[in-house]
């Protein structure tokens, strides 16, 4: 490994430092307004990890190296790990006497938009705790859309972004020069985010409650103020605004701003929006169908609630409204096959995401076209476009490194003593970012604050991995990533 590039990652990393130092100072003055003392932590833990990052900036300061892919992985690793260990120290140091394990899982749980949480009583939890909480989760958002528009496309791991698939023509990008759509895509992910906060507060919410929940739903986070989530709100109209900006936060980022700047309608036809949109409908009404006829739900009270619950696991924002566990079977079965299908490429949602689906059927399909001619010209499609072999070996490869996580994280988790159905439950919830499982211990209803230690690192470690895509983490722990 060149000593320039890891200097210069480590460079970039303690800048994001400092503005992540300045960040804590919103949840002190939030406290400081409530008078709670934990103003005091997180003032001296900006103070701290400002000076640190500021001196580290320093340090290694230095002409940046060209960018290359090795530097783009290396970069990409530091900036999440640096800001999860910054997130958690306030968390380790607040009233709330969490454990560092606690501390940095909940940390990690917020900046990757998972949703779970070790804390139990957020009801009465301090102001700028919550508030952090929230911000870390858009804050988050802000790097996952980052990474996806304009970093993973350019490593070939993921982000199947307007740039790679929407045309082939270059010309046709949002903006010419990066700056311009940088400018763009912050800009409509606050508006979104106030326009949410206020109908939110339209509806019924506190402004504290209204900003932080808005704040967790653009990035599809999850994480909430009260612990009963939603359900602490008992307002239908409350769950149906909630699934609207769940579901506008996991379609594709690109395509949001092709529409609302330059007023490109044909933008919506990227073939995901389409396919993650009909399953979002078909498992919704499907649970509604089951909660009238089993349950004896109202037909309008089974729609809120089921297209709340469907649209808060596929887009991977964990937010509940009822216990859905308790529904049935069939919704529980329903709900874990959701876990793992996430949203659209190029939003903050989570999961296989529903590019790969499509990729992966039409890989399958084109596989039995050769079975019946085999001397035909059989081309993987997303769209109307052709899918190049390179890409195909990495969404291929991408789902059987997913899968094969998702069982060794069960069986190490199973190893560590907990249940089949809590391990698999766990370690697919975390590497899809999810947030709920489907097991009373860590479902809607429950926390992750059982869990012990060691189980908390490797269900972070999943966070990460899920977060950034699996095969960036992955690709640092080859020999031949280090060699120079």
């Amino acid at each position: 490994m060149n000593a320039t590039i890891f200097r210069s990652a480590i460079n970039i990393a303690a800048i994001a430092g400092m503005y992540m130092s300045v960040a804590m100072l919103v949840p002190a003055f939030i406290d400081v307004y409530y008078g709670h003392p934990d103003s005091e932590v997180f003032f001296l833990s900006a103070f701290f990890t400002g000076g640190l990052s500021l001196a580290t900036a320093a340090a290694t300061r230095a002409g940046p190296p060209p960018f290359n892919k090795r530097m783009g992985f290396l970069v990409v690793n530091m900036l999440w790990l640096s800001a999860s260990i910054i997130g958690s120290i306030p968390l380790w140091l607040s009233s709330m006497k969490l454990s560092y394990a606690q501390a940095f899982f909940e940390s990690v749980s917020a900046i990757s938009t998972t949703g779970s949480t070790v804390i139990v009583g957020l009801d009465h939890a301090p102001p700028g705790i919550l508030m952090w909480r929230s911000l870390l989760h858009w804050l988050g958002g802000v790097g996952i859309l980052a990474l996806g528009l304009f970093i993973m496309p350019y490593l070939r791991v993921g982000g199947m972004s307007f740039f790679k698939l929407e045309s082939s023509d270059t010309a046709d990008k949002p903006f010419a020069r990066i700056a311009s759509y940088t400018r763009a895509f912050l800009a409509i992910y606050v508006a979104i985010t106030l326009i949410c906060a206020v109908t939110y507060a339209a509806l019924g919410m506190s402004r504290f409650d209204a900003l932080n929940h808005a704040m967790s739903t653009v990035a599809t986070g999850g994480l909430s103020t009260h612990d009963a989530s939603f359900g602490y709100f008992k307002s239908l109209p409350l769950l149906w605004a909630a699934t609207f900006f769940m579901t506008l936060s996991s379609l594709p980022f690109s395509v949001l701003i092709l529409f609302v700047v330059r007023g490109r309608i044909d933008a919506w036809r990227d073939p995901q929006i389409r396919v993650f949109l009909g399953y979002l409908v078909l498992f919704a009404i499907a649970a509604s169908i089951f909660q009238r006829l089993q349950n004896g739900v109202s037909f309008h009270e089974a729609l809120a609630h089921s297209f709340f619950t469907v649209s808060s696991i596929l887009s991977t924002t964990g937010f509940v409204s009822d216990d859905y566990t308790k529904w049935g079977h069939f919704i529980v079965a329903l709900a874990f096959v959701a876990t793992f299908m996430g949203g659209c490429s190029g939003s903050t949602a989570g999961g296989l995401k529903a590019y790969r689906l499509i990729i992966l059927f039409n890989f399958m399909r084109t596989g039995l076209y050769r079975l019946i001619y085999p001397d035909g010209i059989h081309a993987v499609r997303y769209g109307t476009m052709t899918v190049d072999a390179d890409f195909q070996r990495t969404v291929f490869l991408f789902f059987l490194t997913y899968v094969s996580l998702s069982a060794i994280g069960a069986i190490l988790l199973g190893l560590m003593g907990y249940d089949v159905l809590t391990a698999i439950s766990a370690a697919a919830t975390s590497l899809s970012n999810v947030g709920p499982g489907v097991t009373e211990a860590i479902g809607p209803a429950g926390t992750f604050a059982g869990f012990h230690d060691a189980a908390l690192y490797l269900l972070s470690f999943l966070m990460l991995l899920g977060r950034l895509e699996i095969l960036t983490v992955l690709v640092l722990l080859t020999p031949l990533f280090w060699k120079s």
